[in-house]
């Protein structure tokens, strides 16, 4: 099953975005990661939560301004960006996976990959 990643748009530098990503009771598995792909460049982690107990972790590039969340009521998971920068321009896509903590960061593991959302932080 896909998740659907929503909520992107067009913003100017500095200002904030919330990403949305709608997971099925059948697609959580243990941990929810949000990836991002800029033109031209591979797809990175950009952080990642545990639906149990909401243990969380960031790409450096985004900690400090990005923060995830989640409401297991709704099955929803959350990014909320702040202080967006040009270099924060990419689509966004979220995915589970059920690997160990230490793998997280790697998106090999995830899956239910869906189309993704474009944000594009520019003036």
């Amino acid at each position: 099953v896909q998740l659907q990643a929503s909520g992107g748009g067009l913003v100017e530098p500095g200002g904030s975005l919330r990403l949305s990503c709608a997971a099925s009771e059948s697609s959580r598995r243990n941990v929810l990661g949000w990836f991002r792909q800029g033109l031209g460049k591979e797809r990175e982690f950009v952080a990642a939560i545990k639906w149990n107990g909401g243990h969380t972790r960031y790409a450096d590039s985004v900690k400090g301004r990005f923060t995830i969340s989640k409401d297991n009521t709704k099955s929803t998971a959350f990014l909320q960006m702040n202080s967006l920068k040009p270099e924060d321009t990419a689509v966004y896509y979220c995915a589970t996976t059920r690997v160990v903590w230490s793998e997280i960061a790697n998106q090999q593991w995830y899956g239910g990959w869906g189309q993704g959302t474009q944000v594009t932080v520019s003036s």
